[in-house]
């Protein structure tokens, strides 16, 4: 009897494998080597013992006549088989064990290697089982190292998995051996070794966050319709309540922010706007926007535009800082949003004209940066302040002023 542990001296005790999947591969891998060997494994039987350490071999043959023996691997001769127990006769079939150490240096060589072929392949497929399904989970794991394009964690069990710099809040910094908390984005198999990929920055990690700091989410009572993020700066949630007694903002936001405070730490001071969702796309656009005080809006459902006319104080909280505002409500709304100037009508019997009239006499880069804040028409930039200009549109002094002149030129 052959001692498996020899056959197996390289590798692991736990490889995360099941007894019956373990027994099955490794009978299928002596039968392969007896195959290769003999040229069929028909007429084995494999035993494999794996609390023993061990296994056994068993050959069958059918007893033939001496001077009759065709194939020594399928027969026996009848005074061969009488060597092993004088009663047998032709016809009969003997059984005896086989030593794995005669099927020489190379066989053992080759069970090695299907073994380790094999064993590798069901730990990967045993990996993939495993995390495929918890996609979507917030994980916590430890640090292990870092590069400059990704960061490597393990978890309880000493699963690497692997947290990408773009999927890392902008301010986020590991040290090794840091608990690091994120979802598990997806679990890439394509090359047949499971890469399991987390993201601090995917919006279900903030909404996996809430269900945890929200009951009433977990009961089904609160629904969160959509998150929209940028990453560590600011993120708009639209949250519907199906009971009416049940205010879905005040349950998600908590007694003085007590239910968010802690994802914004999390987060790295993320500022989080909790909005009431509803299917009137008009109201929707109009709540995402806050909070700037909408006038009116007009949709154009092919294209998923929409059209915000606000007062001239409102233009600058519609768009935010940095654009932020109504880039987070374009993201959770659907529509791409233009805001405007609520028109005043004609002044001094002039029609307004809008700023890509101008491109001849403005640099065009200079006109999208005032579209950029709100800024259409050439009544839209007379009618701010320097300041504001200057400021949101980061232009310098003496180039608004130059735009001022020559938009002012126009009416005079």
């Amino acid at each position: 009897m052959v001692s498996l542990r020899e056959a197996l001296g390289e590798f692991k005790e736990d490889k995360n494998i099941d007894r019956a999947t373990m027994m099955s591969v490794l009978e299928e891998c002596f039968r392969s080597v007896i195959a290769r060997t003999y040229g069929t494994d028909e007429n084995y039987d494999v035993i494999v013992n794996p609390d023993k350490g061990d296994f056994e071999i068993y050959r069958n043959r059918t007893v033939v006549e001496d001077g009759e023996v065709t194939d020594p691997n399928m027969q026996i001769s009848l005074s061969d088989a009488r060597k092993v127990e004088a009663d047998y006769e032709v016809g009969e079939e003997l059984t005896e064990q086989v030593q794995f150490s005669e099927f020489g240096r190379r066989a053992i060589l080759t069970l090695r290697q299907t073994l380790a072929s094999r064993i590798l392949e069901l730990e990967h497929d045993t990996l993939y089982n495993q995390y495929k399904d918890r996609v979507g989970e917030i994980i916590t794991a430890e640090v292990y190292q870092s590069w400059k394009r990704e960061t490597l964690l393990v978890d309880d069990n000493n699963t690497e998995l692997v947290l990408p710099r773009q999927e890392q809040i902008p301010s986020d910094f590991f040290r090794k051996d840091e608990t690091v908390r994120a979802v598990i984005l997806n679990v890439d198999n394509s090359n047949g070794k499971p890469r399991i990929i987390l993201s601090r920055t995917s919006p279900l990690f903030l909404q996996r966050m809430l269900e945890q700091e929200v009951p009433e989410i977990n009961d089904g009572l609160i629904t969160v319709h959509k998150i929209a993020r940028i990453p560590g700066e600011r993120a708009k949630i639209a949250v519907e309540s199906y009971d009416e007694r049940i205010d879905p903002v005040g349950a998600c936001v908590g007694v003085k922010g007590s239910r968010v405070h802690g994802i914004v730490r999390e987060l790295h001071g993320e500022n989080i706007d909790v909005i009431p969702f509803t299917p009137n796309i008009k109201v929707f656009i109009a709540r995402a926007l806050s909070p700037a005080q909408v006038n009116s809006i007009e949709i154009n459902e092919e294209d998923h535009t929409a059209d915000v006319y606000l007062d001239p104080e409102e233009v600058s909280l519609a768009i935010g800082k940095g654009g932020q505002n109504i880039k987070l409500a374009s993201m959770l709304t659907g529509y791409t949003i233009d805001v405007f100037r609520e028109s005043q009508g004609e002044e001094d019997g002039v029609d307004d004209v809008n700023l890509d009239e101008f491109a001849n006499e403005i640099d065009p880069w200079i006109i999208e940066e005032l579209k950029k804040i709100g800024m259409q028409t050439a009544r839209d930039v007379l009618g701010a302040k320097r300041e504001f200009l200057v400021e949101k549109a980061d232009l310098e002094e003496e180039t608004v002023d130059e735009v001022l002149d020559i938009l002012a030129a126009e009416f005079e």
